[in-house]
């Protein structure tokens, strides 16, 4: 009988053990199949493999082949411009990218369709960059405009993008969105407060500063504590409720994405879409 326990007792101790293990390769795996968070680029394949991953998470795959294009330049010229700072390694924080799994989960059945669109963009623009004075720079790009983008220098502190009209942007769809905020949830995030109002605003209309009682705060600073869509924004308080309506998505900064189509779709080319969007910039192979 003590025999018999200590065989069960040692099975069992196996089975566990066992257990463990393929939990532990199982989870291995998943984190292995797991969307990369990072991408060492040593090669020119390799850049170009990455390029494609990024265009397809940047820019919809919709959008048109300049446009796409466009996008392919800039992120190949951010790219280069972050791997110099950061010894070949690019994670997610510099630019988002897709791997293929997740390229096939958010285009199902057209996947094929749009890889080949993207991947067609990024090898017609192999190996172009954007140079400023025959340097790298750092290429921004974002979303959507107010009807402006904005001066490098007012929302990042570096670089030399200015601003310039985008007038076109005003016709996505989501150009103006409206998000509610409760007094109580607010104070949560900027604490106690009387009276919220926008006190300045830039020639492109920015908001430039929010006071909130006696103190005074950045509308780049307001827009990323309530996580707004952009800093081109209005406030009307109803009762406690706070109606907060934004104009564009993003930091404004250099490229608008969908300017950039909207532009593709008047027939300008990949080159005069970035030309517009950045000034006095040469294109050629890095």
């Amino acid at each position: 009988m003590k025999n018999y326990i200590s065989n069960l007792g040692f099975s069992l101790i196996i089975i566990v053990l066992l257990a463990l293990y393929f939990t532990y390769i199982n989870n291995s795996t998943k984190e292995e199949s797991n969307y990369e968070e990072e991408i060492t680029i040593k090669t020119d394949e390799k850049l170009e493999d990455y390029i494609i991953k990024v265009v397809a998470c940047e820019m919809p795959a919709l959008y048109e082949e300049e446009a796409l294009k466009a996008q392919a330049i800039a992120s190949r010229t951010y790219a280069l411009y972050q791997r110099d700072i950061n010894n070949v390694t690019l994670t997610k924080q510099d630019q988002c990218f897709n791997s293929e799994e997740e390229m096939k989960e958010k285009w199902s059945s057209n996947f094929n369709l749009y890889y080949k669109k993207i991947k067609n963009a990024v090898e017609s623009t192999a190996s172009l960059v954007m140079k400023i004075d025959n340097k790298l720079f750092k290429s921004f790009y974002f979303s959507t405009s107010n009807g402006y983008t904005e001066d490098s220098m007012t929302v990042f502190k570096e670089g030399n993008i200015k601003s310039v009209s985008s007038e076109w942007d005003k016709e996505n769809k989501n150009f103006e969105v409206k998000t509610y905020f409760e007094k109580q949830d607010l104070i949560k995030i900027i604490g106690e407060f009387n009276n919220i109002s926008i006190t300045k605003r830039s020639k492109t209309n920015h908001v430039e500063e929010v006071s909130i009682d006696d103190k005074t705060i950045t509308g780049i600073e307001f827009r990323k504590l309530l996580n707004l869509r952009s800093t081109d924004f209005e406030i009307n308080n109803v009762n406690d409720t706070y109606e907060i309506t934004t104009f564009g998505y993003g930091h404004g900064v250099g490229m608008s994405q969908f300017g950039a189509n909207m532009l593709a779709k008047d027939n300008k080319t990949s080159e005069e879409i970035l030309k517009y969007y950045y000034g006095d910039i040469e294109i050629s192979k890095y």
